[in-house]
């Protein structure tokens, strides 16, 4: 994920010094502050101490190794600090150290990044407090499969892979759970991925009738199988997933690809005012900046209206909706996001947008 990382001393020191700075309601903001994830830890420590800034909350910043004894040692500073819950935790194995002593301590913990669902099926069984405001493994399979159904069934369509572990996975997911409902696809193909040209890959569809293909691969690959097909004037529809939100090159993506992946929530009209706010602050509101941001609102939110409401934490965090600068979040029993957090989204104007905005 690119960073320009212009972000002001004071966020980035955040994560090295861990000082809290203001009065209220006690964050605890748990993300790498050095290695290779320094630039994604920098990403959660900017938006979650611009947010805790403009709402008068305490941070208290830890550093997290991303190692079981790391999760551990977070855990014991984030006691010692007397946080009333945390967030960030970009790493399964800080979660897997962290979250038993949490529970002792009764501090919820909120990730934005990790996505696994054993580990949350593992809390749900120990009782950890984990909550995640991050897609879960399967969710984009889920969502891909729910557009298909809304809006292909009329159509032939293909599935295709890349051969990669993560395409051909994605592709059989989403092949499975249609065939399950009465959808069989037309064609179904691998190719092969980097290649200059992909227009044998173009030919056979047209041969097999398919007019809708959604792709398992990368945003390259389907660039070309665009440019192809246009070369070749053969009409496709073409959707990918969430690899799709990638550098637009080397090849540029034809208007009106489609992909079923996580907004771009700079550009959400929820956003805009924070977004600007940030970058006003040399905070580019890129990759992790806005959900950190997102779940510190969520975290100062919760707290302050369990104590107002005389209720605890964890009964306010579940069933409750915060209206917060990525869209509304509430948690269900299961402690997951209510409703999928990937939307179909359709390249127009050198940007992703919805794609009821798109056809605007």
């Amino acid at each position: 994920m690119n960073s320009r990382l212009s972000i002001p001393v004071f966020v980035v020191l955040l994560l090295a010094a861990g000082p809290s700075y203001a009065a209220g309601v006690n964050i605890g903001v748990v993300a790498p502050s050095g290695g290779n994830f320094a630039s994604l830890g920098a990403q959660i420590a900017a938006g979650a101490g611009f947010e805790a800034e403009a709402s008068k909350n305490a941070v208290t910043a830890v550093d997290e190794p991303c190692t079981v004894d790391g999760g551990k040692a977070a855990a014991e500073a984030l006691i010692n600090a007397k946080v009333q819950i945390a967030v960030g935790f970009l790493c399964t194995e800080t979660l897997e150290g962290a979250l038993p002593r949490l529970k002792e301590a009764g501090i919820p913990a909120i990730t934005v990044s990790v996505r696994s669902r054993i580990l949350m099926e593992d809390a749900l069984k120990n009782g950890w407090p984990l909550f995640r405001m991050a897609p879960v493994d399967g969710d984009e399979a889920e969502k891909i499969v729910d557009v298909i159904l809304t809006t292909w069934t009329a159509e032939p369509i293909a599935l295709v892979d890349d051969g990669t572990i993560h395409g051909r996975e994605l592709v059989e997911a989403v092949r499975n759970a249609l065939e399950e409902k009465g959808l069989k696809p037309a064609f179904v193909d691998t190719f092969r991925p980097g290649q200059d040209q992909q227009i044998g890959l173009v030919r056979r569809l047209s041969k097999a009738g398919v007019t809708h293909i959604f792709i398992g691969g990368d945003r390259a690959d389907v660039a070309i199988i665009a440019r192809d097909a246009h070369a070749e004037n053969i009409p496709l529809v073409l959707m990918g997933g969430d690899a799709m939100r990638s550098a637009d090159q080397p090849l540029p993506l034809a208007i009106g690809v489609q992909a079923v992946a996580l907004p771009d929530y700079a550009g959400l009209p929820e956003a805009a005012a924070i977004a600007q706010a940030l970058r006003d602050k040399g905070i580019e509101p890129e990759g992790y900046v806005l959900p950190a941001a997102a779940a510190a609102f969520v975290a100062g939110q919760a707290v302050g209206g369990a104590i107002s409401e005389n209720k605890p934490l964890f009964e306010k965090l579940i069933g409750t909706t915060f209206s917060t600068v990525i869209g509304a979040v509430k948690f269900g029993p299961d402690h997951e996001l209510s409703d999928n957090p990937f939307r179909l989204v359709e390249w127009r104007g050198g940007k992703f947008l919805p794609a009821n905005a798109a056809a605007e």
